[in-house]
């Protein structure tokens, strides 16, 4: 199965040209009060700009080292340790109180996300800001628990301000760079992300619990305290650090904004010439949000997507939450050597993260990364519920967070991916993790205390959604691959009769000129 080559290979080149030629002139407005300069495009922008290679190359790395470190910071999660750490004994839980504690977190989380990301296209960057300093706080609101009902309130906030913020990071990414670059870019930050929190987070929590106590806040407490200062500070900080659109960003000079939106004006050829200008996909200022592009953006891609990731979801979450559970049943560990032994798996899985999104980015496809690295975690489960050798179990925890890594971030982007205008891809973004956090939701009640400590139940469950997701991305691929020869044949043409400007403007993905990434 061959990718579909880009829009532009399809003889749009005299499209192109004349879509290039839209906004030609940019004016270059600085505003009182110390804010960024904005960029006002008028009829026939960019007609004789040619991109300079050289210029372009400079962009990208400093894009690079601005954005990739910044958002792959902003992650972070801590639970999983505390509860090592003697958070149900302290707060005098017992059997499920854990499991529905995480249950209220993920709900709410779930429906903050596509909401939150509506909002971050209304007012900008300081809202990811916000949501940042948002579960700082209510982090630090942990390390001082005393009860059961404190920590569930806690999990309602937590959820409502951390809900959005990972796909928050993607909508932005997909502002910055071009398609092709997109796989990259997000599977290095959204792939790094998960990981290196997991063994960050087993490092801090070890380190952490070697020190004295800082009177009232020992063992558990201390894990959330720390992390929340940092998360907090770090927030703050990115009020004044964070980019916002590219058209009024503050990091990019007058040229660097320039060259940002006339690469995406030629990266979505797919738009009809006075379409692009104005349909935010450059770059540019966004479309109007209505209630028609948003439930539009739930097409069959972004269903299937979402399906999948809640599966995947199902086994990531579940075990990378439980696995220094599942690490002290494999042997006599103390508390700091379980934490210590949770940090391996993920430094692997964030290598193979970052392999595999250059990869893919380099053959163009992303199916076939998504259905190897499935069939790893197929492989991983199968060993899980097939022996009781502690080594091979924890080999299988591996091959199972390496899957996680890779399949979670590569489903996110290609749903965003194949997703246009604007307001569509800051639906699509937030849906598939946002809807996806069910699967979440289901990992916590694969991983029973009444299971342990082989959590068999939960681990034949993950055997079989891993399963069930090689077939779903074998039918996305498939799917793909026929809308674009249907398209190619002028099957979809009949979308362009009867349009108004502005539907025009707003079809995106439907457009019969666009060619979905495969």
């Amino acid at each position: 199965m061959q990718p579909p080559s880009d829009p532009q290979a399809h003889g749009h080149e005299a499209k192109d040209k004349a879509l290039v030629s839209e906004t030609e002139k940019v004016d270059i407005e600085s505003s009182g009060g110390g804010q960024s300069p904005t960029l006002a495009f008028k009829e026939g922008d960019f007609e004789q700009d040619v991109i300079d290679p050289v210029a372009e190359a400079r962009l990208l790395r400093k894009l690079d080292w601005i954005l990739l470190p910044m958002f792959t910071a902003i992650y972070r999660t801590s639970i999983g340790n505390a509860r090592v750490a003697g958070l149900e004994t302290d707060l005098g839980m017992e059997g499920l109180d854990l499991n529905i504690a995480l249950t209220v977190f993920y709900v709410c989380y779930i429906l903050s996300d596509i909401p939150s990301n509506l909002m971050l296209k209304r007012f900008g960057a300081p809202w990811l800001a916000f949501l940042v300093v948002g579960f700082g706080v209510v982090s630090i609101c942990s390390a001082f628990l005393h009860s059961y009902a404190g920590l569930i309130a806690t999990r309602v906030f937590l959820g409502l301000t951390e809900g959005g913020t990972l796909s928050a990071l993607v909508y932005i990414i997909s502002r910055y760079y071009r398609r092709q670059e997109l796989i990259t870019r997000v599977g290095i930050f959204f792939g790094l992300a998960p990981s290196i929190s997991g063994a960050f987070g087993g490092l801090l929590a070890s380190g952490l619990l070697r020190l004295p106590d800082m009177g009232t806040v020992r063992t558990w407490r201390k894990i959330f305290l720390v992390e929340g200062i940092i998360t907090t500070l770090f927030g703050i900080l990115l009020f004044f650090i964070l980019p916002d659109d590219p058209v009024k960003s503050r990091l990019l000079s007058p040229e660097e904004r320039r060259m940002v939106i006339a690469r995406k004006v030629r990266d979505n050829a797919h738009f009809a010439r006075k379409d692009a200008a104005a349909s935010g996909a450059h770059g540019g200022e966004p479309e109007r949000t209505t209630w028609k592009l948003v439930l539009r953006s739930f097409s069959f891609i972004t269903i299937a997507s979402t399906l999948g990731f809640i599966m995947i979801n199902m086994s990531f979450q579940g075990l990378s939450l439980f696995l220094p559970s599942v690490i002290r049943s494999l042997g006599s560990y103390s508390t700091v050597e379980i934490q210590l032994r949770t940090v391996p798996p993920y430094l692997v899985s964030a290598v193979w993260a970052v392999a595999n999104a250059f990869l893919s980015s380099r053959i163009r496809m992303r199916w076939l990364p998504l259905l190897w690295n499935t069939l790893f975690g197929v492989a991983g489960y199968a060993i899980s519920v097939s022996t009781q050798n502690p080594h091979a179990r924890y080999a299988a925890c591996f091959m199972i967070i390496i899957a996680g890594g890779v399949v979670g971030p590569m489903l996110v982007i290609w749903g965003t991916d194949n997703a246009a205008p604007d307001t569509m891809r800051a639906v699509v973004s937030g849906a598939i993790p946002g809807i996806g956090a069910i699967g979440a939701v289901m990992a916590v009640w694969t991983y029973l205390p009444s299971d342990a400590p082989d959590y068999r139940r939960g681990n034949l469950g993950n055997l079989g959604t891993m399963s069930t997701l090689c077939v779903i991305i074998c039918i996305i691929a498939a799917y793909i691959r026929w809308e674009n020869a249907k398209r190619a044949k002028g099957g979809r043409d009949y979308r362009l009769e009867g349009k108004t400007e502005e539907e025009l403007r707003n079809m995106g993905y439907r457009h019969p000129e666009f060619r979905y990434q495969i």
